[in-house]
């Protein structure tokens, strides 16, 4: 096997059909740019109910959402954001703040019932988890991403924000805390006016032990 071998697109090796492997990955761009076109509480619905399935540890499933629609709910979440975000957010057809539950613990019960025991002794380790909600609604975000290329809309999104006076803004009673704020929308045109950056090949990316 030669290094253009390994440094090749392993197309021969996906369970997916092309298309469908250019629209979720090869093809999809982080967008700014969106059209007027509305996103419906459905299609949030059933991206979710899509991407819930990903694995989490002990399928704690942490990840929260607060769809952000009307201009005041935009402009006081605008306002905690970076300044060259704060305009997406006022312009997009939706915002969704993607936070942690570090109260994930309750309903363990539930969701890993041979594991129903452990929400007792997570109760008072609150900063186990904290870490542990982080980590997994991290995974969520990615498969969330996803699911929405895969529902046909393009996300933007973004970390610059003030991630603490959102909590205090919007999460006082949860207790969730914020990871990121992501554009959804319908991409206009391209959706961006940057060209698509090259990616670490596998070789670059890998080690073998």
């Amino acid at each position: 096997m030669t290094i253009d071998d390994l440094t090749a697109p392993r197309t021969d090796h996906l369970a997916l059909p092309e298309d469908l492997a250019d629209l979720l990955f090869r093809e999809a761009r982080t967008v700014s740019q969106f059209t007027d076109e509305d996103v419906t509480d459905e299609q949030l619905a059933a991206v979710y109910d899509l991407v819930k399935w990903g694995p989490t540890a002990i399928n704690t499933v942490p990840l929260r959402l607060l769809v952000v629609r009307g201009r005041d709910a935009r402009e006081r979440l605008a306002a905690h954001m970076s300044e060259g975000n704060r305009q997406r957010v006022l312009e997009a057809p939706v915002s969704i703040v993607l936070a942690a539950d570090p109260g994930f613990h309750r309903h363990l019960p539930v969701l890993a019932p041979h594991m129903a025991g452990m929400a007792e002794s997570l109760e008072p380790a609150a900063e186990q988890r904290a870490q542990m909600a982080r980590t997994n609604a991290l995974l969520q975000v990615g498969y969330l991403i996803v699911g929405l290329r895969a529902a046909g809309l393009a996300a933007g999104p973004m970390g610059g924000m003030d991630a603490a006076a959102i909590d205090a803004e919007f999460f006082a009673d949860n207790g969730w805390q914020s990871l990121l704020v992501v554009n959804v929308g319908y991409a206009e045109g391209a959706g961006t006016s940057y060209p698509r950056a090259p990616r670490l090949s596998y070789s670059q990316a890998s080690l073998t032990v």
